[in-house]
């Protein structure tokens, strides 16, 4: 299988400390509460752009898809996690290489949101229409990527728990604070 990565490049920058956007009927949009063994973190979504991959994280969230597994992947420009298979620590090998086992099945790739410290994206293998259930969480912005994943939303608190996150570090608990719109 072609293992899931993402190329990055940049400088440590800043979050964006702009308004977050508001969904079409004015419903704030949904945010998700990380607990990990580092800290907690919360990730503000952006379904007006990315409405079937928000949909898709948000509906493996409700189904605790998240819970147990482990950071796969820790770069000093990104943590990434989302692979079932960081349940076993027996399959440490072959981490980055499975999902959910149901694609998104469409490429919501805009430019609308760079990729900027504290941005958070939905890895691929190279087709992003079989982008699945893994995202990486930028440490460092990577113009690189911009247009070539999509960025489903950034993380509005906690940027400081992603840092200290390492390989094999446990997502203790995942969960909707933030009821996300219909």
């Amino acid at each position: 299988m072609v293992r899931m990565m993402i190329a990055t490049l940049g400088v440590i920058t800043a979050l964006s400390t702009a308004a977050p956007p508001q969904t079409p009927a004015g419903t704030p949009p949904p945010v998700v509460l990380f607990e990990t063994v580092k800290g907690n973190f919360e990730i503000q979504f952006f379904p007006e752009d990315a409405p079937k991959s928000v949909e898709k994280i948000l509906g493996l969230v409700k189904q605790s898809f998240y819970r147990g597994q482990r950071v796969h992947r820790v770069t000093a420009s990104l943590v990434q996690f989302g692979d079932i298979q960081t349940r076993d620590m027996s399959k440490i090998d072959y981490w980055g290489n499975g999902g959910s086992g149901s694609i998104v099945g469409v490429a919501e790739i805009t430019k609308k949101h760079p990729h900027t410290r504290g941005a958070v994206g939905l890895a691929h293998s190279g087709n992003p229409i079989a982008a699945d259930s893994q995202l990486y969480i930028m440490k460092q912005p990577s113009s690189g990527l911009d247009g070539k994943h999509a960025v489903i939303g950034r993380v509005i608190k906690g940027m400081d728990a992603v840092d200290r996150l390492e390989k094999t570090d446990l997502l203790k608990n995942v969960s909707i604070k933030a009821a996300a719109p219909k």
